[in-house]
């Protein structure tokens, strides 16, 4: 990778989330999506039960949202996973759907474990974030980083993220980050450490 094209990701505060969807919006508004393709989506997390202590009974519940899109991981599955070579990674680590070779077989929607790559049934395709490359191409930021409200995304030389928000951290019901590399620093929610242990589940999976 040449020093002009470091390599970018997102960064997501769990802990600011309000689960207002506003990102998801943007992305939907600025890509004009199809119903039912969502590039970026907000999970939902939420589950646990009650610790007696003595004769009380305490709750221990984990409540956080989860602002997720496509990672454009170092180690790419779903471009490893498709068929006709229609997924690329740049020097600064996007992942890009060339919908010229997609065949429209889903590989890559079913060896990601993020669920980012999307159907378009109308066209026939794969689609993804893109990380809002036009966007991006001219020095702006990603819509769905402008949008948020509570300032829980920000976007950058994944490197530099590390280096002001710490470093990449995993969060439930997330998978193992060494299974693919994302381009992705996690601030987690003070719940997230519960939810992995206890019976904490997304709430909205029709969503997501």
């Amino acid at each position: 990778m040449t020093r002009e094209a470091k390599r970018l990701g997102f960064f997501i505060d769990a802990a600011a989330c309000s689960g207002c969807k506003a990102c998801a919006m943007a992305c939907r508004d600025k890509n004009n999506l199809p119903a039912g393709v969502r590039w970026r989506r907000v999970y939902e997390v939420a589950g646990g039960g009650w610790r007696r202590e003595g004769e009380a009974w305490v709750p221990e519940l984990s409540v956080y949202n989860l602002s997720i899109a496509c990672n454009h991981c170092e180690k790419p599955l779903c471009r490893d996973g498709c068929p006709s070579q229609a997924i690329e990674k740049r020097e600064d680590g996007v992942v890009l759907i060339d919908a010229d070779k997609c065949l429209g077989c889903r590989y890559c929607e079913w060896t990601c474990p993020y669920g980012a790559p999307q159907f378009d049934e109308a066209a026939g395709v794969m689609t993804k974030c893109d990380m809002c490359a036009d966007l991006i191409g001219r020095g702006e930021t990603p819509a769905c980083v402008l949008a948020c409200p509570m300032r829980a995304l920000d976007f950058g030389e994944i490197e530099e993220l590390r280096a002001k928000y710490g470093p990449a951290a995993e969060i439930h019901p997330l998978p193992a980050a060494a299974m693919t590399d994302p381009s992705l620093v996690i601030r987690p929610h003070r719940d997230a450490a519960r939810a992995a242990r206890a019976a904490v589940l997304v709430k909205n999976r029709e969503e997501v």
